[in-house]
């Protein structure tokens, strides 16, 4: 589902921010990204969202060659992926529904069918009573489950989240990754950058440790088969 293939990116500069990293995800993994401030970790996850292209290597998603989908072609490759950042990007001046409606209505979808989809996805993170506020009335968690619920609503395959628990405090950083679990549970391939070692331990889900944007180690050892 996810592979990387002896990735490296370099930004202007010359700085070296991934060197060489290989590994794979099957489809329905859950994985999360550890290391230091700096090591790699957002610019691996941008890779996987198109937002970045690699400098060297290959990245397969899904079977799919990143390195032949051209910029035209980017915004219907990110359907298929759902995208939580640490600073939420939520549009405040637009509703928790408006906020989570937006990919829907980019996608071109009927409005009866954005608002089921909608109402299904804040249901599930719990926010369906709060639709109709401003994200600025909202608590940072649930600013983030906001954010969680906008990511999840085209029913992505893959989902991403950049240090989603960044901002909270230990019960709801676990409450938050628990969350995550959930969809993992009914087959989302999840990929979570976070610094937060200990709570990411507790999960028992495969953990990639990248340093000074190499991957140095990979909990339980990867184990070597072909196939994306």
């Amino acid at each position: 589902m996810i592979v990387f293939d002896n990735v490296s990116k370099t930004y202007p500069g010359s700085h070296e921010a991934l060197s060489n990293v290989s590994f794979h995800l099957k489809r329905g993994d859950m994985a999360f990204l550890t290391g230091h401030s700096g090591a790699g970790k957002s610019s691996l996850l941008k890779l996987v969202a198109l937002i970045e292209r690699a400098t060297r290597g290959q990245i397969l998603i899904n079977g799919q060659n990143l390195g032949g989908i051209t910029r035209r072609k980017i915004p219907y490759y990110r359907r298929n992926i759902g995208i939580i950042f640490q600073d939420h990007k939520l549009l405040n001046d637009r509703t928790v529904f408006d906020n989570v409606a937006l990919p829907l209505v980019i996608a071109g979808v009927e409005y009866r069918e954005i608002a089921r989809r909608v109402h299904a996805a804040l249901d599930k993170v719990n926010l369906l009573n709060k639709e109709k506020q401003y994200p600025v009335t909202l608590s940072t968690g649930e600013q983030q489950r906001v954010g969680i619920a906008r990511a999840v609503v085209n029913k992505p395959p893959v989902l991403l989240a950049d240090e989603p628990t960044g901002n909270l405090d230990p019960e709801l950083s676990e409450e938050i990754m628990k969350m995550f679990e959930q969809f993992n549970q009914v087959g989302v391939t999840v990929l979570i950058a976070s610094h937060d070692l200990e709570l990411i331990k507790r999960m028992n889900h495969r953990i990639l440790v990248l340093q000074k944007g190499k991957l140095i180690a990979q909990f339980p050892e990867e184990e070597h088969e072909t196939g994306a």
